[in-house]
């Protein structure tokens, strides 16, 4: 009975050595397996991280930073050179200084006033505009009544100033006589044309105090004295 029993103890010993070195075994082979699972991960997830920082850095950052830089410099660039543009354009575009120039017809106001002498003429005053400095610089004015050829001014070379400079109250005179023939002859105006050159792109008609029978009418020179103005046949 006792050899019996001790026997049973001995396989239960050994199985129970069996089993621990069993687990001992399996607890290895289960370490052995995470450790080298690990090991194999971890070069993996550090290549992919560093695969990814590295995409990251080298795409985002210099194409942000150059399109800054490229806006910045760019743009800043625009806007000094629109704004010089426009400081030129406006100083070449913003019309007549005022000084130094030759007189348009535009430049000038003008009033008519009718006369006695000479069989009766015509006065017109010529002055600058308030702000405006400028010179006759063309002798004679150029007359018209209508826009026939007939009714056209001739020179008859009186008077005279080569230029005259108007400023503030400074006048000139030229005396235009409508009719130098005898008769019935002639078209009747309530207006003249006068402008301060041929070409004046802006002539300037004005009113006359009454109506005038136009022949043949003759225009003055420019002058700073009246009495050299009365038109006359020389």
């Amino acid at each position: 009975m006792r050899s019996r029993l001790a026997a049973r103890s001995t396989r239960l010993v050994l199985a129970a050595a069996a089993v621990t070195a069993l687990a001992a075994t399996a607890t290895a082979c289960d370490n052995g397996d995470t450790t080298d699972a690990a090991s194999s991960a971890t070069p993996s997830a550090a290549a992919s991280a560093a695969g990814g920082g590295s995409d990251n850095s080298s795409s985002d950052s210099p194409s942000t930073s150059g399109a800054s830089a490229g806006d910045s410099g760019s743009g800043g660039s625009a806007d000094k050179t629109d704004s010089s543009d426009d400081s030129k354009s406006g100083s070449g575009d913003g019309g007549k200084s005022g000084y130094g120039q030759s007189c348009g017809t535009n430049d000038l106001d003008f009033t008519v006033t009718s006369e006695s002498q000479a069989g009766g003429y015509y006065l017109v005053t010529a002055k600058a505009k308030s702000g405006i400095t400028c010179y006759l610089d063309v002798n004679t004015p150029s007359v018209s009544f209508g826009s026939g050829a007939d009714g056209v001014a001739s020179p008859v070379g009186q008077g005279g100033e080569d230029p005259i400079k108007l400023t503030g109250s400074a006048v000139a005179y030229t005396g235009i006589s409508p009719k130098t023939t005898k008769g019935d002859a002639g078209k009747e105006f309530e207006n003249v044309i006068v402008a301060t050159s041929d070409d004046d792109p802006n002539p300037a008609e004005l009113k006359l105090p009454d109506t005038a029978d136009v022949d043949k009418p003759i225009v003055t020179n420019w002058s700073t004295d009246r009495a050299e103005t009365v038109p006359v046949i020389v």
